[in-house]
């Protein structure tokens, strides 16, 4: 779970800090300018790097992932706040339950 997250992450934030027209696009319709939505971007490349070091040190992958649950948390907040509807919204409930089990296995593995 948390190798899938961590490339999507990897993905997602490379292309936010590259700002690709569809990535700006996202950052206007949420009300956020380029310089923020990279700064996210940032964050999420962080966090995948977090969640591959967590395969050999699960309490980093633990810290790595719950800033996952709390990032696309906000990011569904954000989604409700702009207007948008269920399609939308799904990615980020989706990575977010992907986060949700990701931090779950990490503490799981920490604690055995």
């Amino acid at each position: 779970m948390g190798g899938v997250l961590a490339v999507a992450f990897l993905a997602i934030g490379s292309a936010k800090i590259a700002a690709v027209p569809q990535m700006r696009e996202r950052a206007a319709h949420l009300g956020f300018g380029v310089s923020a939505y990279r700064r996210i971007g940032a964050v999420e490349v962080a966090g995948a790097i977090g969640l591959f070091v967590g395969f050999v040190f699960p309490v980093i992958g633990i810290a790595a992932a719950l800033g996952f649950v709390l990032l696309l948390g906000g990011a569904v907040l954000t989604h409700v706040r702009a207007g948008d509807n269920t399609k939308e919204l799904a990615p980020a409930l989706a990575v977010g339950v992907i986060a949700v089990a990701s931090l779950v296995l990490f503490v799981i593995e920490a604690t055995s």
